[in-house]
């Protein structure tokens, strides 16, 4: 396998560049493929057997172009796809979960709150990672509706701010001093956020992590691309392209595909 290969990643549509942002700012040599399965979100609405398949059918558009390791950035399907796509693939694969760990870990009011989709929420992967934690309290939300609007380029609409009013509120009044955001599209939300909650509550989400691990990775398979050449990245949607360009701020061309 070349160094040169690109690092594949997937998301149920545009909220997985979020993390792919964070990959490419840590390791700017890297090619990049990035798949936006727009048609098919959100993900955390369907079953398990519907996501594992959307999630094999990504992974073999990536490997068809050559990814030498694949992030699947999207927390539905790593919580509920991440151990068959390993046992099917020999590739690497980097999953993305909610933040947890340092959440539960620092938090001084011992109750933290987790706003993330239903498929999240309902995992098995998830619960055996909230098991871990009995020492604070945890307050989960499913934001309902949330991925829909930013997929639909409504991220600053009366009725994101409704909503995450509605989700917010009860958390605030609940006395959390961290919020884990447990979806890839939700760092997007970030600015609207924090008009809402008081600003002594931390927001936690996955992205700088995800990118150590993949570098990590990398670094232990031999696999870093040490060439000097301009890295290339490329994007995939099999919807509108232009949402994603957006969030992209027009850098990159995004190429409309149905994979």
């Amino acid at each position: 396998m070349s160094n040169e290969y690109p690092i594949g990643l997937f998301d149920s549509g545009i909220g997985g560049t979020s993390i792919w942002k964070e990959i490419h700012l840590l390791l700017p040599n890297e090619n990049t493929i990035y798949l936006a399965d727009s048609k098919n979100a959100p993900y955390g609405l369907k079953s398990k057997e519907e996501i594992i398949e959307l999630s094999f059918k990504n992974t073999e558009y990536l490997l068809k172009n050559n990814a030498k390791i694949i992030v699947v950035a999207c927390n539905t399907a790593t919580t509920n796809a991440i151990k068959e796509l390993r046992q099917k693939y020999k590739v690497p694969f980097i999953g993305i979960e909610p933040a947890i760990k340092p959440a539960a870990n620092q938090s001084k009011t011992q109750t933290i709150g987790i706003l993330a989709t239903k498929g999240t929420l309902n995992s098995d992967l998830f619960h055996e990672k909230l098991s871990l934690y009995t020492n604070v309290k945890v307050v989960e939300q499913i934001g309902h509706g949330l991925v829909q609007l930013i997929e639909n380029g409504d991220i600053n609409s009366p009725e994101m701010e409704e909503l995450l009013e509605s989700y917010l509120k009860p958390m605030v009044n609940q006395n959390i001093d961290y919020l884990v955001l447990g979806c890839s599209h939700y760092p997007y939300l970030i600015p609207q956020i924090k008009k809402i909650i008081p600003s002594h509550i931390k927001i936690i989400d996955s992205g700088e992590a995800v990118a150590r691990q993949t570098k990590k990775i990398l670094q232990d398979s031999n696999l870093l691309n040490e060439a000097k050449e301009k890295s290339w990245q490329k994007f995939y949607t099999n919807a509108n392209p232009n949402v994603l360009e957006t969030i992209l701020n027009h850098k990159q061309t995004v190429f409309e595909k149905d994979f």
